[in-house]
């Protein structure tokens, strides 16, 4: 998904997260001892705060860390015009919501898709690209600095690279971090669900909606 452009960024952000990481794999060898049997969702032993944020919703509304609170949310970053993984990434997330349909809407998961291409992704696009995929996805963007702000604070990266070749003058694409990041129902940092549909890993729509369903359950407090 990464060109040498963002190898470097990519090495900062590796870096930076390796002790996250290591507890990550962990964790995700089934959870420790009062917490869930989890599949693909990855668990910090301690959940951590994100810095206040305002995203501008498809709807035009602002989307602040209160809107989250009460729901386990997946946030996944991307851009309309992917050609890959984010559409099949969305397309999985779908299969996922439609097993979250029969929950109370006040505690049903989320799916947060944060558009890091505000230069093209205009709300009404976002909107309707999102919805497409399945009609209870959150679809948000902001500008190129809250956006980096925002992204950090998931340890996930994105850049701009302009396209080379018979590409037309100014063209370019984004590259981003694949994974999902797993908020809880106080907006914290909770977990990651890594993989990615490109390299072969993605992890399966089932065992997310079923880790999911166990964390709105309650398992974990």
């Amino acid at each position: 998904m990464f060109n040498r452009t963002t190898l470097v960024i990519l090495c900062i952000a590796v870096a930076g997260g390796l002790g996250l990481l290591a507890a990550q794999r962990y964790f995700a060898a089934g959870g420790d001892a009062a917490g869930p049997q989890l599949q693909v969702v990855q668990l910090y032993p301690q959940p951590r705060a994100l810095p206040d944020f305002a995203l501008q919703q498809a709807d035009g509304t602002q989307l602040l860390p209160g809107e989250l609170a009460g729901h386990w949310t997946l946030v996944f970053i991307g851009f309309t015009q992917c050609p890959d993984v984010c559409p099949m990434t969305l397309t999985q997330l779908a299969q996922a919501q439609r097993r979250w349909e029969a929950l109370p809407e006040a505690t049903r998961p989320r799916v947060l898709f944060v558009s890091v291409d505000p230069e093209r992704d205009t709300p009404d696009r976002l909107g309707d690209y999102a919805h497409a995929f399945h009609r209870d996805t959150l679809a948000a963007t902001a500008d190129v600095p809250t956006l980096e702000r925002f992204t950090r604070a998931l340890s996930m990266v994105f850049a701009k690279v302009p396209l080379r070749g018979d590409a037309p003058n100014g063209a370019y694409t984004i590259d981003h971090s694949a994974s999902l990041a797993v908020l809880d129902p106080q907006g914290r940092m909770a977990g990651v669900v890594s993989g990615s549909v490109l390299n072969g890993d993605a992890p399966r729509p089932d065992a997310i909606a079923d880790d999911l369903l166990r964390l709105t359950a309650g398992d974990r407090p």
